[in-house]
């Protein structure tokens, strides 16, 4: 009986021991990268065509948009595995790209170039159409883009496993432009704040 309970000891002191050993090591590589969020802006977005037949509930389009990354970190890389951008008009999708998978390095700013082109079925209820209207005479659309990605991320020579992150969301104010030219042009926008490291995983 004495031996039971103090093998029982044992074994909860050999557990404790392994945990407090996990913890530190966690602190200390922790300490060691200090990750930060990568940063997403974007940088231009050219309109030059939004139209919307009511007849077909068709609406065309040609969106171009500069979107840029900044990984600040100094030991740490991101693998982008798969992105897909996705533009969005009145939480409404009318467009997806898929784009390059790409490493971006440590103190490293990358360009992405997505652009949209084409037409799409669409149902517009009567206030959409008013806001549309709204927005035509202004100028300006409202326009939303999102990244779905996956991603692994690298630290030093540790290669993580490929995981998805919540999506960015970059809520844009996006002029038409009218043979080239616009009556105010596109101020950059900064997206939400990637989620690669404080909340790795999807919750879109």
């Amino acid at each position: 009986m004495a031996s039971s309970k103090s093998g029982a000891c044992w074994l909860f002191k050999l557990i404790y021991i392994a945990f407090l050993l996990c913890f530190f090591a966690v602190l200390i590589f922790w300490l060691i990268f200090r990750p930060k969020e990568v940063k997403f802006h974007v940088t231009d977005a050219t309109l030059t065509q939004f139209n919307f037949n009511t007849t077909t509930n068709t609406l065309y389009y040609n969106l171009s948009v500069n979107i840029t990354l900044r990984n600040s970190n100094k030991r740490v890389g991101v693998n982008y595995n798969s992105i897909e951008a996705i533009a969005c008009y009145q939480n409404k999708l009318f467009s997806t790209v898929s784009l390059t998978p790409f490493y971006q390095g440590h103190k490293n700013t990358s360009i992405l170039r997505p652009l949209f082109e084409g037409q799409k079925d669409m149902s517009l209820q009567v206030h959409d159409l008013s806001k549309m209207d709204e927005e035509k005479s202004a100028g300006v659309f409202g326009i939303d883009i999102k990244l779905s990605v996956q991603i692994s991320i690298n630290y030093g020579k540790f290669k993580t496993f490929q995981f998805k992150p919540r999506m960015i969301y970059c809520p844009l104010k996006v002029p038409l432009s009218d043979n080239g030219t616009v009556a105010e042009g596109f101020k950059t926008t900064q997206c939400n704040d990637a989620s690669f490291f404080s909340a790795p995983d999807d919750t879109d």
